[in-house]
């Protein structure tokens, strides 16, 4: 439930471990209730036959879960606090915004930082005050963040947004040099162009459920998208990317 609407109605979906999925919608139908609830920032109704069995279990100490999931969102906020790239990457170890007084930083935990702000294209943004960064820029460095712990899986909500063009062209790259790294990339997007050549699964959900649930090249066609989002499309692909219009 979100508030008294009911977000998401007989799911049923398991994901693997390093596996590439894409979850496709329209705004509104459930994707990131559905993110939610595998952090644990939502819980489902208490009924007899509900599960959520996040890697084999179903009881998480919350930040031992979260240290296993790589979440990027739009929904990070400094609270007004005058932060550098670093200090955002690094927090990530603490689940914490930005650093604090009480916190230790080990040698290990600034390499870690360092390894993946170079991942990530983002080396020159180590010192750099977070409130200066472009939307791309920021969006990197929270990606750093989610990826210091080696997280078993990265978790990319609605991830191109307020980004223009090129930012949106460097942040799939990123995602698809993280995808040949070996990290199971969990994608919740309305964007066809978002969803790389290495997701070969698409799930497309719609008014709370899942409607369909297979390979990409069987879902990102014409009839099951014009469905999903209720208007007439022309869908094409160019080596592995898909675009509609």
């Amino acid at each position: 439930m979100r508030g008294l609407r009911l977000a998401l109605r007989d799911i049923s979906l398991t994901i693997q471990v390093q596996e590439h999925v894409a979850i496709l919608g329209p705004n509104g139908c459930g994707k990131s209730t559905l993110v939610k609830t595998l952090t644990r920032e939502c819980y489902p109704l208490a009924r007899p036959a509900t599960a959520v069995r996040i890697f084999g279990r179903d009881v998480w100490d919350i930040f031992q879960l979260r240290s296993l999931l790589g979440i990027v969102s739009n929904d990070f906020e400094t609270h007004g606090r005058a932060l550098t790239g670093r200090d955002i990457v690094i927090s990530g170890f603490f689940s914490s915004v930005g650093l604090w007084p009480h916190q230790t930083v080990t040698a290990a935990m600034e390499e870690k930082t360092a390894g993946a702000l170079q991942m990530l294209g983002a080396s020159h943004l180590a010192e750099r005050d977070y409130s200066e960064m472009s939307s791309g820029e920021a969006r990197r460095v929270l990606i750093a963040r989610a990826l210091v712990h080696e997280p078993k899986a990265l978790l990319l909500d609605e991830p191109t947004t307020s980004l223009d063009l090129v930012a949106q062209h460097e942040l799939r790259q990123a995602m698809r040099r993280l995808a040949h790294a070996g990290i199971g990339i969990l994608l919740v997007t309305h964007q066809l162009s978002d969803i790389i050549p290495e997701i070969e699964r698409v799930i497309l959900m719609k008014d709370g459920r899942i409607v369909a649930d297979g390979p990409k090249r069987d879902l990102l066609r014409r009839e099951p998208l014009e469905a999903l989002f209720g208007v007439t499309l022309d869908i094409a692909e160019r080596e592995g990317h898909f675009h509609a219009w």
